[in-house]
């Protein structure tokens, strides 16, 4: 075949032919994407963008609130679009935190109440015991609380009999406890009676007598023995030993069985409790009260418990 010169019509032509051949392939090539695309379904989980996607609850049920960032502010915790806002996450706080405040409120009101009526229980109580209580003065040293105790007894029953003082002193004084109001009443009529070498004088007590703690006080006939042959001393100085103090006394009253030196770092003197060997030691005892022990006088009464030994703690490996 003859060559086509450069140039010529026919060169021109065959040109054009393969343009518009191009054309058309690519014309053809984008109807195929068309007609791809329009078989698709946009909504289809592959084409939604993954920030796009809602991430499902976990571990919620079904009844849980919801909480709607477009309720902060809206009207009622609310705002029109979002139906149930005002039931969500922010009123569900707010329901709780009113909850616990109002159950901190009742709990602090109860406890009040039972402090309150505990309370009102005990000064009732204390009033009752001051009714029922003598003051008795001018006691002379020689009486002694069963003396004193028996004298008072046809009054009515007496239920505690306390001395107070220096033995030594007319100014001994003692408070009485009957069972009844009609017993304290009826002691008042004692006035004047003759105990001693000296008239006492009995009034109407302004304050209870102190009771002594059940556990402590004599159980048995044993105990009830070491009783009468024990003292109670007070004002002890704080440098004074239990062997200056058991000197002490078995230097002026015999034989110590048992001692017992109390103290603590809030009082400024110590007690103590003196058992003797016989009565007559305890009975020889009540003289020395007022005597210097140390660098202060001590004071002597008669105890109204034993002298109960220790308990040896048992050692666990």
């Amino acid at each position: 075949m003859a060559a086509v010169a450069e140039g010529s019509p026919a060169a021109s032509a065959q040109a054009a032919s393969a343009a518009a051949a191009k054309e058309a392939e690519y014309r053809k090539d984008v109807q195929k994407l068309v007609d791809l695309l329009s078989k698709l379904n946009p909504a289809a989980k592959e084409f939604v963008p993954s920030s796009a996607a809602a991430t499902p609850r976990k571990g919620l049920s079904a009844d849980a609130p919801v909480f709607y960032y477009g309720s902060i502010g809206g009207r009622n915790g609310g705002i029109a679009g979002y139906p149930g806002a005002d039931a969500g996450y922010i009123g569900y706080q707010q329901r709780m935190r009113r909850n616990f405040v109002d159950n901190e409120r009742r709990n602090v009101y109860i406890n009040h109440g039972r402090r309150r009526t505990n309370e009102r229980a005990r000064r009732a109580d204390r009033e009752e015991s001051i009714r029922r209580t003598v003051y008795v003065s001018e006691l002379d040293h020689t009486v002694t609380e069963e003396r004193l105790a028996e004298t008072f007894a046809n009054c009515g029953q007496v239920v505690d009999c306390r001395i107070c003082g220096d033995p030594h002193s007319v100014m001994r004084f003692a408070f009485i406890e009957f069972s009844g109001e009609e017993g304290a009443r009826a002691a008042l009529n004692l006035g004047g009676t003759m105990l001693g070498f000296y008239p006492v004088r009995v009034l109407p007590s302004k304050t209870a007598i102190l009771p002594v703690n059940p556990k402590f006080l004599p159980a048995t006939e044993d105990e009830k023995e070491m009783v009468i042959r024990t003292v109670y001393c007070t004002n002890i100085d704080k440098k004074v030993t239990q062997l200056d103090v058991k000197s002490f006394f078995e230097e002026l009253c015999g034989e110590v069985s048992r001692l017992r030196l109390l103290g603590d770092n809030v009082h400024s003197t110590r007690i103590a409790f003196v058992e003797f060997v016989n009565a007559e030691g305890a009975i020889q005892a009540l003289n020395c009260s007022g005597m210097i022990l140390g660098t202060l006088p001590v004071r002597v009464s008669p105890s109204k418990t034993p002298v109960k030994p220790r308990l040896n703690r048992v050692v666990s490996n």
